[in-house]
């Protein structure tokens, strides 16, 4: 009895101390300060104010796209969406999200970070309470801090390609699994990050790159923020929709850039199941049993939302789904360690090299490259990712046996030591785009693959994309560069001359197609021969190349196949390119047409033709439009460009894909759309005095 008291009291002063926490967040403490593009300068006395702050201004800009992330974290997106959101729905609940957020949560967070953490989630909350005709679904709000972090979780699912193998798994045959194991994705991916000291720039600055490459809209778009507290914040860049923290950015100290990296983060099992007693299945000596759990998530057709269930297991690995091939479990760090948000919030408040190398340490970030610069000079590149301590005796890029332990690994993780990492390499550049950390620098800089463990399954470095090549043999053309130059490399969109890598070479099989053997592809053999190997947007060739290889994709995707397999007959390359032919001339009447008059950036009313295609430095992929046209969809989103002079010093240029809000009755919902299909860029400022003179709009939140 005494225990019990003890716990209930325990638990009271506990209850106690969150209820006055939301109390004391004094809103006239928060101020907002919109500048003339609409960015949000958040400013508070503390950490958790300035949470508070960004959750109201991102609920100003972006309410749906915060709440469809949050209704996703909590299984209920379908109910808005449709089919679409019901499929995010089932891969939250196949990972797991919510269980392994309420099982680690008491053990994973230190009192400051879930202080600002609760913050944030007061901010959302009131939001939606003075707001109600804007909530989408009865029943979400409000939010509590578990929720985000289940967002969290279910991003960072996503972020190291889980859904990936869930989606191979559970929509297609274990043989087709296999074969494809090695390939992460499908269509080129992309993302960038640059950094230069003074070994490799003419004035002796430093500078870095953000350039990732997300969907330009939804729940992996970017929103671009300003945090400045009393307590230490003060940081510039970008966040999704529905994150708390900056995601990539620069403070007053340094900087770093995140691009996806494809080490394997996720094993697969095949259970060998007892041959007569049902849900059983063998490990080691004996038997275990599945436990059976059903997932069921709500489809909104037209007025209606129908509820459909699917009937999932649980075994020792995490969870089973069962296809026609038999019954294949899945286990990976995202859903084992939810510690990311906060060592997230540690970077965000890094003062130097050091402690931010600190929150590096605390490993617990599932995936994503790490590119690093500051004030200081130093510039940095570590691979991260939370590998475990695997058997080596065992292909890990395989599927694996689930009858023994051997392949059960424990959610205890390589130090940031074993990762693949540079440090001010003596060719003062490092760069990564998507390709392999062992190809990251000058080559007498680069790191020797046999010194990283095995079993973290990192491609090797003779799988490169054409923007690692092109990256690559750009900055090596110049001695030392200047910060022209550095616009130059970035805004690049050629393809290497040989069009040597594995994410175009689909195209080398249709230049070497026969115009005698086909000759009603004559002219069009004549155009991709002609073709200068660039994308750019006056470029007159590269529309059939675009269209070419979306017809591709539509054939590689229909198969089932990869993208980078490159499996395809020649009759299945004729065909791609015919119907690229008859599309372009039904819609334009010519075979040469200017690129940006077919691929466009749409946005409400305007509509700005663009350059860029798949996999290259300045990429853009599209999707059907109107009129025969395209309009891109992935790609140059928030791009950060940050030059640190001989006092360290950051000097900042960002732009975003379309505006700062999301709202179509904003002022700032299409006007950046100019300068960034311009490859343009508008100056930011961390200094709060430069902040409050050019201020547009200053207020608190309610």
């Amino acid at each position: 009895m005494k225990s019990m008291l003890k716990f209930l009291t325990v638990a009271a002063v506990m209850l106690a101390c969150r209820t006055q926490l939301v109390a004391q967040i004094n809103v006239s403490d928060v101020e907002i300060v919109r500048d003339s593009w609409g960015v949000p300068h958040i400013f508070g006395k503390t950490d958790a104010d300035v949470a508070y702050g960004l959750a109201w201004a991102t609920c100003e800009d972006d309410f749906v796209t915060l709440q469809h992330l949050m209704l996703a974290a909590n299984g209920r997106l379908g109910e808005v969406t449709g089919k679409n959101g019901a499929m995010l729905d089932f891969m939250g609940q196949i990972a797991q999200v919510r269980q392994a957020v309420d099982r680690l949560y008491d053990t994973s967070f230190s009192p400051d970070f879930l202080t600002y953490l609760q913050g944030y989630v007061e901010g959302v909350n009131r939001f939606a309470q003075t707001h109600p005709n804007e909530v989408l679904r009865k029943g979400l709000f409000p939010l509590t801090d578990k929720d985000v972090l289940q967002a969290n979780t279910l991003t960072l699912v996503f972020l190291t390609s889980v859904y990936v193998e869930i989606q191979q798994i559970f929509t297609r045959s274990i043989v087709l699994y296999e074969r494809n194991m090695q390939y992460k994705g499908n269509l080129p991916e992309g993302s960038n990050a640059f950094a230069f000291n003074k070994n490799k720039t003419k004035d002796g600055h430093t500078y870095l790159a953000v350039n990732s490459h997300q969907p330009l809209e939804g729940l992996f778009s970017w929103y671009e923020a300003h945090l400045v507290s009393e307590e230490g914040l003060n940081i510039l860049g970008g966040t999704f929709p529905g994150g708390s923290t900056i995601f990539h950015g620069v403070n007053e100290h340094l900087g770093w850039a995140a691009t996806l990296n494809h080490p394997d983060l996720c094993d697969v099992y095949k259970l060998e199941m007892h041959p007569k007693k049902k849900l059983q299945y063998k490990f080691d000596d004996g038997y275990e049993t599945l436990e059976v759990f059903k997932a069921t998530v709500k489809v909104k057709v037209g007025a209606i939302r129908i509820p459909i269930t699917r009937k999932f297991y649980k075994s020792k690995h995490g969870t089973v789904i069962k296809n026609q091939d038999g019954y294949y479990a899945i286990r990976f760090p995202a859903n084992l360690d939810i510690g990311g948000a906060e060592q997230l919030y540690r970077m965000n408040k890094a003062r130097n090299f050091k402690e931010y190398n600190a929150a590096l340490d605390m490993g617990r970030f599932a995936g994503t490259n790490n590119i690093y610069a500051d004030g200081k000079g130093n510039i940095q590149f570590i691979s991260l990712g939370q590998f475990a301590y695997r058997d080596s005796s065992y292909d890990w890029l395989s599927v694996l046996p689930g009858n023994t332990s051997k392949t059960l690994w424990e959610p205890k993780f390589h130090p940031l030591a074993d990762l693949p990492s540079y440090r001010n390499p003596k060719s003062g550049y490092l760069f990564n785009t998507n390709g392999s950390p062992f190809f990251a620098t000058a080559e007498e800089d680069n790191i020797d693959p046999r010194t990283i463990n095995s079993t973290f399954g990192y491609q090797d470095e003779t799988k490169l994309n054409n923007r690692t090549i092109r990256a690559h043999d750009l900055i090596s053309g110049y001695d030392k560069i200047s910060w022209t130059d550095f616009k130059t490399i970035k805004y690049d969109q050629g393809f290497n001359e040989k069009m040597e890598t594995f994410n175009i070479k689909n195209m080398i099989m249709i230049e070497q197609l026969s115009a005698e053997k086909y000759p009603d592809l004559k002219e069009a053999l004549e155009v991709i021969k002609s073709w200068d190997h660039s994308a750019d947007v006056e470029d007159e060739e590269t529309a059939l190349i675009v269209f070419t290889f979306n017809k591709l994709a539509e054939i590689i995707m229909s198969n089932g196949m990869q993208y980078e397999s490159n499996s395809l007959t020649e009759k299945q390359y004729v065909n791609a390119l015919r119907a690229a032919k008859r599309h372009m001339m039904k819609h334009f009447g010519s075979l040469r047409v200017r690129l940006g008059d077919v691929q466009k950036h749409v946005r409400g009313d305007k509509v700005i033709g663009v350059g860029g295609a798949p996999d290259v430095l300045a990429s853009n992929m599209s999707k059907p439009y109107t009129k025969g046209r395209l309009k891109t969809f992935v790609g140059e989103s928030y791009i950060m460009l940050v030059d640190f002079d001989e006092n360290g010093v950051p000097r900042i240029e960002t732009i975003n894909a379309f505006g700062a809000s999301n709202r179509q009755e904003s002022p700032h919902y299409t006007d950046q759309m100019e300068l960034w299909a311009q490859k343009k860029t508008k100056t930011m400022t961390l200094d709060k005095e430069q902040v409050y003179k050019d201020a547009e709009r200053i207020y608190h939140p309610q």
